[in-house]
């Protein structure tokens, strides 16, 4: 039976006879529906396109299916909004489809982390890379050039302490406190060397000389530290150190320092002929050479002076030794030295 729509498109008003149905037969049921997501029903995903989640080949515009003769149906305006989106592993993501979303303020804000945590990072390499990292170490070149300025800008009272303590450095093991009794002013290396030493030591070049006296607690030894700021540089100064430990060139009685001989004190008669033992330290770290030279302060001549290595050998016999002058030349080298780096140190640090 027809309907009254169908009659009105038939040109007589009775509609063509119905051709007679073929038997019907079960569609072939495919053994698995395709998948589609559910957000895009009626949609066949692209098995070619490796995204992630699913997505779509790429829609016809309107006017293109248009002008081929397709058509199309009636596409919204703007595409509905999947309720929840594809979902992959990631910073923010736990990796599972349909996953619970970050709310937005948490997205932004672990984001603004993420940043802020990379500059961080990249500030602090690149301050490490211009060498301003806290903690970082000097190069040897600016512990070079502070050293040749420190002389006259840290205290004498830093550089050569008025009272120096050593623990068991007297003969015996016994302890020996000594007391600046004279600093003489800063000068050129003239006069401050016999001749051999002062040509030993020409290599290296000199800046300054700064020399102070000291004497024992009960008065009767004397001691005259020195530090020689050279010109050179790593280089020479290694070149100097090694030598000198080659030759045994600090162990010659040929290649003792002098003493400064300061006038009203107890060392005012401490002169070449007194010198009773030494020491020469050739830094290689910092451009400067820390040297001592002993003698009695009664004004003794000595007629066997041995160096500090060689006095304070067990089983040394000699009036250096005995008199422990020896150990007075190595303990205060020592400890003037260790003063040197600390007051170099403190330089550095201020000036940087």
């Amino acid at each position: 039976m027809s309907t009254d729509a169908e009659q009105a498109h038939s040109p007589h008003g009775t509609p063509p006879p119905r051709p007679a149905h073929p038997p019907r037969t079960a569609p072939e049921r495919p053994s698995a529906p395709p998948s589609r997501p559910a957000n895009a029903p009626g949609f066949t995903p692209d098995p070619e396109t490796p995204v992630l989640g699913v997505r779509a080949k790429a829609p016809f515009s309107r006017g293109t299916a248009e002008a081929s003769g397709t058509r199309v149906p009636p596409q919204p305006s703007t595409p509905p909004r999947p309720s929840v989106p594809p979902r992959t592993g990631g910073p923010f993501g736990n990796g599972r489809p349909g996953g619970r979303r970050r709310p937005p303020s948490r997205t932004a804000a672990a984001a603004a982390s993420l940043v802020l945590g990379l500059g961080l990072l990249g500030g602090a390499a690149a301050g490490s890379w211009l060498g301003d990292a806290p903690g970082a170490q000097p190069s040897t070149a600016d512990t070079y050039a502070h050293a040749r300025s420190a002389w006259h800008s840290i205290p004498v009272d830093d550089l050569f302490p008025r009272t120096l303590r050593g623990k068991r450095e007297g003969p015996g093991g016994a302890d020996r406190v000594w007391t600046r009794i004279a600093v003489a002013p800063d000068s050129s290396c003239g006069g401050g060397f016999d001749p051999l030493l002062a040509k030993a030591l020409a290599p290296v070049g000199c800046k300054r000389l700064v020399r102070a006296t000291y004497t024992d607690a009960t008065s009767t030894s004397v001691t005259t530290v020195g530090v020689l700021i050279t010109t050179s540089g790593p280089t020479g100064m290694r070149a100097l150190q090694q030598r000198f430990v080659t030759e045994k060139l600090d162990e010659r009685t040929d290649l003792m320092p002098r003493a400064y001989a300061a006038k009203g004190t107890a060392a005012a008669g401490f002169g070449d002929d007194q010198r009773a033992s030494w020491r020469i330290r050739i830094l290689t770290d910092a451009p400067a050479v820390i040297y001592t030279v002993t003698g009695f302060a009664d004004g003794r001549e000595v007629t066997d002076p041995q160096s500090a290595g060689e006095a304070t050998q067990r089983g040394a016999t000699s009036a250096p030794a005995q008199s422990g002058l020896g150990n007075d030349a190595r303990g205060i080298a020592d400890a003037i030295e260790s003063g040197f780096r600390r007051a170099l140190a403190t330089f550095t640090e201020t000036t940087s």
